[in-house]
């Protein structure tokens, strides 16, 4: 488990230093955010569908 865990981990600050072009850096800064605006959702979903539930009840 700890070695796939090291293996995912991504060093921004170099891909950011080594990018082509400013559209790349762009790319890596919205991927790098997508996982939290993923979890952010979920997360409100599941708020909204509790409160409806205790709402219901």
């Amino acid at each position: 488990m700890k070695i796939l865990m090291l293996v995912q981990r991504v060093n921004i600050e170099e891909k950011l230093k080594n990018a082509t072009d400013s559209n790349y850096q762009i790319g890596i800064v919205i991927g790098s955010f997508i996982p939290f605006v993923v979890l952010l959702a979920l997360a409100y979903w599941m708020y909204t569908s509790a409160k409806k539930r205790d709402k219901d009840l």
